[in-house]
């Protein structure tokens, strides 16, 4: 089978494991985060050149998370250094915050910009210098995300999620509870639902009309990356050797088996990103293999096959027309899919 990177991709060895990637809002540029705390600034006009790529020594120490800014160029990135910075397309770098410990998770919509450090999430307006709130919780913050109108923020942590609403006047926690480790969170797109990765091989979640509890189990691996499709109907996730899917439509996931595509016998898939715009998902796998697959059939598009290092994370621009990915050693790649999207 012929890969796509091949064809329409170009790639670059950076000599530091890949960690973090963003798209701008406008869908312009790309931006890589590495363990050294690097970021490489990809314009999608010349993804397929390189030699164009430019690095930013952004942090001292490792890119911990990287989104993009609150305004349509531009990102934000939180490191080891305890920085909060803001990177523009072209490389310039602004400090919006230094602390005292690790800036662990960044989010942002039009209006917010959120990150975390430790137990505190803070909430700013969108140019990022007025703190709005400061919102502290029970643990160590593990993750962040805006629902999809941006009314509500969430943060998981030991024993469960917090849930806030961006804009009241008094700071009232929905708590979503479930004993253990929650290293990391999605939200459905429409608001029906939210759901944990768990440091055993679960999942857990919570339908957010009345809190009902869900369960997903059955995994061989800890999910490290999950993801809800455009439209909410599955939740695709790593953790097996296949793109795991469970159904948020007819009553499920509870009761419901999970559907598997894109299967590589004896390899654990390590990545999932769910397309913007189709009803598509890419899977990075371990052995650096990443898998383009149709959610409503078998349909398998190889984008790029093994021998680059375990794909660690992966970006599609906000229309899909373009995926960057990044792995364990050092590699990134980007292909340009405009002209083979579905009319």
């Amino acid at each position: 089978m012929t890969e796509l990177l091949s064809t329409r991709g170009a790639e670059r060895n950076v000599g530091s494991p890949i960690c973090a990637t963003a798209a701008s809002r406008d869908g312009r540029h790309f931006a890589i985060g590495t363990v050294d705390g690097e970021i490489w600034i990809v314009a999608v006009e010349t993804l397929l050149e390189a030699a164009t790529w430019t690095c930013v020594e952004a942090h001292q120490g490792a890119v911990l998370s990287l989104c993009a800014d609150a305004g349509p160029s531009g990102f934000l990135s939180g490191g080891e250094d305890n920085r909060l910075v803001r990177i523009s397309a072209v490389g310039d770098i602004t400090e919006l915050h230094k602390g005292r410990r690790w800036i662990d998770h960044v989010a942002a919509t039009a209006s917010h910009i959120a990150f975390s450090s430790g137990k505190r999430l803070e909430l700013r307006d969108a140019k990022g210098v007025e703190t709005l709130k400061a919102l502290e919780h029970p643990s160590t913050v593990t993750g962040i995300v805006f629902d999809a109108k941006g009314k509500r923020i969430a943060a998981s942590h030991y024993n469960g999620v917090s849930m806030w609403f961006v804009q009241a006047k008094v700071d009232t926690v929905r708590p979503l509870e479930w004993k253990g480790s929650h290293i990391g969170l999605a939200i459905h797109p429409g608001g029906e639902a939210l759901v944990t990765s768990m440091q055993e091989n679960d999942l857990h979640g919570w339908r957010l009309s009345d809190g009902h509890n869900m369960r997903m189990s059955g995994y061989p691996k800890p999910v490290r990356s999950l993801d809800f499709t455009r439209n909410g109907r599955w939740l695709v996730t790593s953790g097996a050797d296949a793109i795991v899917m469970w159904p948020f439509f007819g009553g499920g996931p509870m009761g419901k088996p999970p559907a598997e595509i894109a299967r590589l016998p004896g390899v654990f898939c390590s990545a999932v990103r769910a397309h913007p715009k189709h009803d598509m998902v890419a899977g990075g796998y371990e052995d650096g293999t990443v898998l383009l697959a149709d959610t409503g059939s078998e349909r398998v598009l190889p984008v790029c096959l093994s021998g680059r290092g375990a794909v660690t994370t992966l970006a599609f621009t906000p229309g899909g027309g373009a995926l960057i990915f990044g792995t364990e050693d050092g590699v990134i790649c980007g292909v340009d899919l405009a002209s083979r999207e579905p009319a």
